[in-house]
């Protein structure tokens, strides 16, 4: 008798063990019968109750999922060959949808790897590289002013012929998830699923294309530095033509200044002089003779031979000195 009590208390508590069941605070169950889904999907936590043996608890998240996609290879419009990685962050809203198309959290993830990746790659190859890796779009390229031809300053610039100029970009990297955000919220909806977020972790170039990517950024940055060194040696041709022209006009300016006041020194000295010895006759024939000795000196030397004639103001000294001066009354 207490071997059967036993037994039945057994059963009854293996029963009463089957017909309840908790709902955690990150959880909703779906209940199925024979493997179909029966009544509403239980979303409130707590202690609930179940046809024992019959009906069986599925469990599914409440919270928010991640998504995390493999880098996958595919071409932009600009034809080079990048390796996108994503993540994406989803929810599931509706969990017997959830339930009746995907099952489980495996399923799911393989969907969005479907889903976001054809729309990623769909995205890309539409728009050219450096949409998808720049986030702003109102860039200014700063310029060297000084490097500007006198003509040039002041000029709206042609950002086409400007050394560094940047490409423009139309929409950037936040646009281009939004895109993609956008088209794969559409069809991941079906499954009962919300798309909260999805963004472009890493963007790198194909492996076999990055030499030839680096070949062609080295090409042109030594453009652009060839025709820095071109056009700061053309400055620097104009600066010394500038410094030449410029010393030579000051030579020239500097040596009319010494003539002038060499001339107007001379000038000056000339009515010193002129005022000086012009006060008597004997002052004036005293300056004739002091005028004539100087010369003497500076055009009669040892070697020298004149000829001069018998009437001129430089030999009329010359004869005088051998004749004896009159005598004074």
């Amino acid at each position: 008798m207490n071997r059967l009590l036993i037994i039945a208390t057994g059963l009854l508590a293996f029963v009463l063990f089957n017909s309840f069941y908790t709902v955690g605070e990150a959880q909703q169950v779906i209940l199925t019968q024979f493997g179909k889904p029966i009544g509403e999907p239980v979303t409130e936590a707590g202690l609930k109750m179940k046809i024992p043996f019959i009906q069986v608890v599925n469990r599914v998240d409440k919270r928010i999922l991640e998504w995390d996609g493999s880098p996958s290879d595919m071409p932009t419009k600009d034809k080079l060959y990048i390796a996108v990685d994503l993540f994406a962050r989803w929810r599931i809203t509706d969990p017997l949808q959830y339930f009746l198309r995907l099952r489980d959290e495996r399923s799911a993830q393989s969907r969005l790897d479907d889903i976001l990746g054809s729309e990623t790659r769909n995205a890309v190859a539409k728009h050219e590289l450096i949409e998808i890796i720049r986030t702003t779009k109102n860039r200014v390229p700063l310029q060297d002013t000084s490097l500007l031809g006198e003509t040039e300053k002041g000029q709206p610039q042609d950002t086409n012929n400007v050394v560094g100029a940047l490409v423009p970009i139309h929409k950037g990297r936040e646009m281009v998830e939004q895109e993609i955000f956008k088209a794969a919220a559409d069809k991941v909806k079906v499954f009962g699923i919300e798309l909260l977020d999805i963004r472009f972790k890493r963007i790198n170039y194909n492996v076999s294309v990055e030499p030839k990517i680096y070949d062609r950024m080295i090409s042109e940055r030594r453009q652009i530095a060839e025709r820095f060194r071109s056009e700061g040696n053309g400055e620097a041709a104009r600066i010394r033509g500038n410094m030449t022209r410029d010393l030579n006009r000051i030579q020239s300016e500097a040596y009319r200044q010494v003539e002038e006041t060499r001339g107007e020194g001379d000038a000056k000295a000339a009515e010193i002089y002129a005022r000086a010895y012009n006060q008597n006759p004997d002052t004036a024939s005293f300056y004739e003779f002091t005028r004539t000795m100087d010369a003497y000196t500076s055009i009669v030397t040892r070697d020298s031979t004149m000829v001069l004639s018998t009437d001129s103001d430089i030999f009329k000294f010359l004869k005088e000195a051998g004749s004896v001066p009159a005598a004074q009354p």
